[in-house]
C-alpha cells in the first residue's frame, strides 16, 4: 500500500510531504563554478582539509538552505573525510538544517529566564501569524519556520528572537505581527 502524500511517515502534514520530496529529488552537486572557487579559497586558508568542514557545510546551507544527506556526502568526498564524520557535525550543531525550511527561519529563546518573561507567549505568537500549526513545521506557503531554542545568548533582553541572521531583543507576543509585516 502506498501512502498518500498527506501521509508520510504516517504523520499526517503538508510539511513533512514537503520535506519528503525534497529529500528525494535528484542531488545536483553544490561545489561547481563559484562554490567550488569559494571552497578551493578557503581551503588555502587552512593547513588541512578538515579544518574548512565548518565554512564547507554552510555554503551547501546557503545555496540550498538545507544539508541533506548527499549534501554531506559531497562535502565529505571533497575534504577526504568520512561522510559519518561530516554527518556527526551536521547533527552536532543545531545551526544546520537537515530538512527543508522557510524562507524565514525564526529562533525564539525558551530557557528559563526568557521563560519567566513570557517566551512560550512569544512562540505561540510567532506559530499562531506564520500559520506554522506548530513548532517545527513550515507554513503551507513555505515561508516560515519557527522553532524553540534553548538559548541565544541575551538574557537580560527577554525575549531574544532571531528571524535569519537578524538578531531582534526583547520581545513580546504583541510585537510578532510587526516583526512578521516588516518582513512582507
Amino acid at each position: 500500500m502506498t501512502p498518500s502524500p498527506e501521509l508520510v511517515g504516517g504523520l499526517e502534514s503538508p510539511d513533512y510531504a514537503s520535506h519528503d520530496r525534497a529529500a528525494h529529488e535528484a542531488y545536483v552537486a553544490v561545489f561547481t563554478g563559484d562554490e567550488k572557487k569559494e571552497l578551493d579559497e578557503l581551503l588555502e586558508r587552512y593547513p588541512v582539509k578538515m579544518a574548512a568542514l565548518l565554512p564547507a557545510l554552510w555554503i551547501v546551507q546557503r545555496e540550498r538552505g538545507w544539508v541533506s544527506e548527499e549534501g554531506m556526502v559531497e562535502v565529505a568526498g571533497l575534504l577526504d573525510l568520512t561522510p559519518a564524520y561530516v554527518k556527526g557535525v551536521v547533527t552536532f550543531y543545531t545551526m544546520y538544517h537537515q530538512h527543508p525550511v522557510g524562507k524565514y527561519f525564526i529562533q525564539v529563546c525558551t530557557t528559563s529566564p526568557c521563560g519567566i518573561c513570557g517566551a512560550e507567549d512569544v512562540l505561540k505568537a510567532f506559530v499562531r501569524h506564520t500559520n506554522t500549526g506548530e513548532v517545527g513545521l513550515t507554513s503551507p506557503d513555505g515561508k516560515f519556520t519557527v522553532i524553540e531554542v534553548e538559548c541565544l545568548g541575551a538574557c537580560g533582553f527577554a525575549t531574544p528572537v532571531m528571524i535569519n541572521e537578524k538578531f531582534i531583543e526583547s520581545v513580546t507576543p504583541d510585537r510578532v505581527p510587526e516583526l512578521l509585516a516588516e518582513l512582507a
